[in-house]
C-alpha cells in the first residue's frame, strides 16, 4: 500500500507584497499549493522546481483570475502567495526561491506570478539568466480602466489620499499627464515590452485580455493552455457568471466541491472620474496603445 501522505510543507516567510495584489496567508494555508486532487495525494512526493512559465504583470490587469484560474488544471502548480525574486527578493538567491515551489510530478509545470515584474528594470536579465526558455505571461487591460482601479486600491488603504484628477497631472492648466506617478506609468505598455525583447522573443510571451478574462474566460484559457503546452482541460463548464461581481466564477475551485469567487478585494467599485480627465488620459494612452498592438500582432480594442 502506499506510503501515508506527509503533510505539506509550512509556507516559507514571505516578504508583504502590494497590498490586495495577493491572497492572505490564511487563504495560502486554506490551500497551499493549489494542486489537483491527484498531485495532492502524492504530497511530499516529486520534486521542487524553478517555475517553467511567469505570469509577470500587469497590476490590476486580472493576474490574480488567471492564476486561480489556472490553477483548477491537474498539471498546473502554482505558489499561492507572490515572490517578489527577481524584483525584491532577488539577493536571497536561487536556491531560496525554487524552494518556495510546490512539488511537482514527471510532466506539471510550475508556475508564480508577481504583476510588478512586468515594470521592473532588472526583471527580464535576472528571469533570462535563470533559464532563457521561460515562458512569459502578461495580463493587460485598458490603461486607463488599469489606473483608475489601481488608484480605487489605494483609496480603500489610504482613504486621505489627493483625488484621481489631481494625481494624474503635473499642471491641470497645461494638461501635462505625471508620468512618473506609477498609476499612470504601468500602463504605458510599450515601453516596459521593448525592456523584455531585449532578452526574450515575442512568441515566448503571451498576452492575455483582461476584458476577455472577463467576457469568455474559457477562450482565454484556451489560449493559455495552448501557449503553456496543456490538454484543454478548463472549458466553459468550469465557469459561471456572477452578476453582483461582475466577473466570471469558478463552479468548483481545484480540491473543493463549492464554487469560488475571488475575494471580496476583487471588483470594487470605481468612484466617479470627471470625463474631461478620462478623455486627457484616453488621448496620452492612444500612440502607446497602437505601438503595443503593433508589436504584440493583437488589437486589444481599447479605443
Amino acid at each position: 500500500s502506499p506510503a501515508p501522505s506527509r503533510a505539506a510543507p509550512p509556507l516559507s516567510p514571505l516578504l508583504p507584497a502590494e497590498p490586495g495584489e495577493e491572497s492572505s496567508l490564511e487563504e495560502q494555508r486554506a490551500a497551499p499549493d493549489g494542486g489537483s486532487p491527484i498531485s495532492s495525494f502524492f504530497n511530499g512526493s516529486g520534486t521542487k522546481r524553478l517555475p517553467q512559465a511567469i505570469i509577470i504583470g500587469v497590476k490590476k490587469g486580472g493576474t490574480r483570475a488567471l492564476l486561480e484560474f489556472l490553477r483548477v488544471h491537474p498539471d498546473v502548480r502554482a505558489v499561492g502567495a507572490e515572490p517578489h525574486f527577481f524584483d525584491r527578493n532577488y539577493e536571497r538567491g536561487l536556491a531560496w526561491y525554487r524552494d518556495l515551489m510546490p512539488r511537482t510530478l514527471e510532466g506539471q509545470i510550475t508556475m508564480e506570478k508577481t504583476p510588478s515584474y512586468f515594470v521592473t528594470k532588472e526583471a527580464p536579465a535576472r528571469i533570462s539568466s535563470m533559464s532563457k526558455g521561460t515562458k512569459l505571461i502578461v495580463v493587460v487591460r485598458d490603461p486607463v480602466t488599469r489606473a483608475i482601479s489601481d488608484y480605487t486600491q489605494t483609496l480603500s488603504k489610504k482613504p486621505d489620499i489627493p483625488t484621481f484628477e489631481s494625481l494624474t497631472f503635473k499642471n491641470r492648466t497645461t494638461g501635462l499627464i505625471d508620468t512618473s506617478w506609477s498609476a499612470i506609468q504601468i500602463g504605458i505598455y510599450a515601453k516596459h515590452l521593448e525592456n523584455w525583447l531585449l532578452y526574450f522573443p515575442i512568441g515566448q510571451i503571451l498576452f492575455v485580455s483582461g476584458e476577455r478574462l472577463i467576457t469568455d474566460p474559457a477562450g482565454e484559457l484556451g489560449r493559455v493552455q495552448d501557449f503553456l503546452g496543456l490538454k484543454r482541460i478548463i472549458t466553459d463548464k468550469h465557469f459561471y457568471f456572477n452578476k453582483t461581481k461582475g466577473f466570471p466564477c469558478l463552479k468548483k475551485a481545484e480540491g473543493s466541491s463549492k464554487p469560488h469567487c475571488l475575494g471580496k478585494t476583487k471588483g470594487r467599485t470605481h468612484p466617479d472620474i470627471d470625463q474631461e480627465v478620462v478623455q486627457r488620459l484616453r488621448d496620452f494612452y492612444r500612440p502607446f496603445n497602437m505601438k503595443f498592438y503593433q508589436m504584440t500582432g493583437q488589437d486589444f480594442g481599447w479605443d
